[in-house]
């Protein structure tokens, strides 16, 4: 878990596997760069919400029936307003959509939906799904409190005794910046909590718009918006502490005297889970594939870079990143401050989860359409025997859930290089083994050692991997954003 001696002793691992095969340190404090966190931590006993209902007064449970976010920074604040429904809480008029043409949400409280309409192009959809998105949304029209509903589709994908399962057990953390600021901290938002199907029930019982009409909206990802008619208190109180994290970063310097000086950065995620509610009198989260297995393939990339006769023309940068668990603040807190000029990153190549549990004959590369990479990653694939497919579970939103997310962010064209369902052995159902998994083993205990490896997967996944670099680092051109491109227009330089 980011922050803890586990963690410390992981990262210290990964140093030691870099300077083994002769990179160079890349980080600010030789292998390491520290990333500065504030934690939270929930005081449940003097944290509620309640509903003023017209019949009286309703405190909701936590964990049974709400979950009440701490404050990122504050140590207590409290809140009461009236509560607007604003479907999944989008504005996109690009794509022709709004939540808010009917609605003032104004010094309101906000229900949405988790999520977007599923009629979105599948990363637009992942950047409209993105608290961060919603909430810089919420804030931009004045909005004071935010309550998270389940749609039909996220209950099914993430049951609440999924949300509910570590309540208690783990902080959360934001990084700090270099002014002392908290990312994505919006102190306008006093309140924040998320609802399970039986209190969004209740808080739209007053109402002219019954909570099986707004689901039913959601399914057909059609608008709809309301005043629901009643006022919601949240109270909470929270402890804070400051604490540090590191990544872990080595570079292989390129060779040619004109392309040098730019970068391929390569990342992984070095921290899991920790340990959490017990599951079967297991409360070590050991996490093979998130991101033990990652971690490994990154490792194999970077000693085939690093035992190369002649290095690539580019150099190339190995990041393993603390805190992606905790919405990818350890690769956020890297393309905000990163080692090596930011103008100079030419491309991200992230690996996430590896999944090894068959023999695949199809990969995917998450944000790889946006720019010129697709091709590439296509390319580089086929000669491992992989053929390229479109994001095949477009409902999980994996585009914004894994570290390259924050290179995009900061203008750079990534690709997440990800498991495919095709299998060449025609007896297995790849979506159903990988659906088994996220259904089972996923952040559970049971991700451990007794999952099955195909080794010869794993070989061709991490060759493919590295080939997509050394192909980045060989071209005379940087890879370049597709004209007119959501994500070139939003976010490139």
């Amino acid at each position: 878990m980011t922050g803890s001696r586990g963690y410390n002793e992981s990262a210290q691992y990964v140093a030691d596997k870099f300077a083994a095969m002769g990179l160079e340190p890349g980080g600010t404090e030789e292998w390491l760069q520290q990333v500065p966190f504030i934690t939270r931590m929930l005081d449940v006993e003097n944290s509620g919400v309640t509903l003023h209902k017209s019949t009286g007064d309703v405190d909701l449970e936590w964990a049974k029936d709400q979950i009440i976010y701490a404050d990122r920074l504050r140590a207590e604040n409290r809140i009461r307003g009236e509560v607007v429904f604003a479907g999944f809480g989008v504005h996109a008029p690009e794509l022709g959509y709004s939540d808010f043409d009917e609605i003032d949400v104004s010094g309101k409280i906000v229900a949405t939906f988790s999520g977007a309409p599923a009629t979105f192009p599948s990363t637009e959809r992942a950047y409209y799904s993105s608290g961060r998105t919603k909430a810089a949304e919420l804030v931009r029209r004045g909005a004071i409190g935010q309550i998270g509903l389940m749609s039909r589709l996220a209950e099914r994908l993430d049951p609440w005794e999924n949300w509910t399962q570590n309540l208690g057990t783990q902080p959360g953390m934001s990084w700090i910046d270099e002014g002392g600021e908290v990312a994505d901290f919006h102190p306008e938002l006093q309140g924040d909590a998320k609802f399970n199907r039986h209190s969004a029930e209740q808080l739209f019982e007053g109402s002219s718009l019954t909570f099986e009409e707004a689901l039913d909206a959601a399914d057909e990802a059609r608008p709809l918006s309301t005043a629901l008619g009643i006022e919601v208190t949240m109270y909470r109180r929270a402890e804070h502490e400051r604490i540090t994290s590191p990544n872990v970063v080595g570079i292989l310097r390129g060779r040619d005297p004109d392309l040098a000086n730019e970068y391929i950065v390569y990342s992984t995620h070095l921290d899991h889970l920790g340990t959490g509610a017990p599951v079967d009198g297991d409360s070590i989260y050991n996490g093979l594939y998130d991101n033990a297995l990652g971690v490994a393939v990154t490792i194999e990339i970077a000693r085939a870079f690093a035992s190369l006769s002649v290095p690539p023309r580019r150099s190339i940068v190995f990041v393993a990143v603390t805190g992606e668990e905790e919405k990818l603040a350890g690769s956020d807190y890297f393309a905000h401050y990163p080692t090596v000029p930011s103008s100079a990153i030419v491309a991200n190549v992230n690996i996430d989860m590896p999944m090894f549990l068959f023999p695949m004959n199809t990969v995917t590369g998450y944000g790889a359409e946006h720019s010129s990479l697709e091709g590439l990653t296509t390319e580089e694939a086929r000669k491992e025997g992989f053929e390229y497919i479109p994001d095949p579970f477009p409902d999980q939103v994996y585009f914004i859930r894994s570290d390259q997310y924050s290179f995009v962010r900061q203008g750079i064209p990534s690709v997440y290089l990800a498991e495919g369902i095709g299998s060449s052995d025609p007896a297995v159902d790849g979506r159903a083994v990988l659906d088994a998994f996220f259904a089972e083993h996923y952040h559970q205990p049971s991700d451990d050692l007794s999952q099955p490896i195909e080794w010869e997967t794993a070989l061709r996944f991490s060759r493919a991997g590295a080939r997509i670099g050394y192909r980045i680092a060989m071209e005379d051109q940087r890879p370049t954003w597709n004209e007119g491109d959501f994500f070139g227009e939003k976010f490139g330089h």
